[in-house]
């Protein structure tokens, strides 16, 4: 079974993954099956970036959420692989309980393309940044790691939508380059997330197809 990338998993030797204490040490690298066949098992949380968008738009400030069009959207490659994520989750036979995403409609729109249902806006993964106060920053960082040490009910996965910054400080340093439409995987156990994977879009039709061979 072909292993996954050197990019898609990120080995961390040197224990890079434990630079925030909430974090734990990942097992063994997963082949496309086993990571199928994990994911089919559930229990994972799945944190996603946003797919890709216009490069040429901005969200205005201050931000309107209702406001679409004052937004920066995905872009039709980023719709498509949005689409394409749910069609291999379920060709894989994965499923999909809570979603929460950003309120931007970048994020919500990667989920709802992928066809999850049972999607929640919030806030307190909502892109951070300098226009929020030191302490919602720091709120919105201590909701995103609760968020992947919480466990998904039973035989399902949880799905996250967010941006880079929200990643970033909940994370570290090791996720700068965090692309648009990147997942990053974790099983949450006894109050941590163990990391699993780091997969790109361009990833996911592999691991749908893995369990028909």
């Amino acid at each position: 079974m072909p292993a996954l990338s050197r990019r898609t998993i990120l080995t961390i030797a040197c224990g890079l993954v434990a630079s925030h204490p909430a974090v734990a040490q990942p097992p063994a690298r997963f082949d496309d099956l086993a990571l199928a066949a994990a994911l089919r098992g559930g229990g994972l949380v799945i944190l996603l970036r946003h797919g890709a968008t216009f490069a040429d738009q901005t969200d205005t400030h201050p931000v309107n959420f209702d406001n679409v069009s004052a937004q920066r959207n995905l872009n039709e490659a980023g719709k498509a692989s949005a689409r394409a994520l749910g069609e291999a989750l379920r060709q894989a036979g994965v499923s999909v309980g809570k979603v929460y995403t950003s309120k931007f409609n970048r994020a919500y729109e990667t989920a709802a393309l992928a066809g999850f249902t049972d999607i929640e806006k919030t806030a307190d993964i909502t892109e951070s940044g300098g226009e929020l106060t030191p302490d919602e920053n720091a709120r919105r960082v201590d909701a995103l790691r609760r968020l992947l040490a919480t466990s998904p009910r039973p035989g399902t996965n949880t799905v996250l939508v967010t941006h880079k910054p929200n990643i970033l400080d909940a994370l570290g340093e090791e996720w700068d380059d965090v692309k648009e439409g990147e997942a990053t995987i974790f099983r949450p156990a006894n109050g941590k997330f163990i990391l699993v994977a780091r997969l790109q879009m361009t990833d996911w039709s592999r691991i749908g197809a893995a369990m028909d061979r």
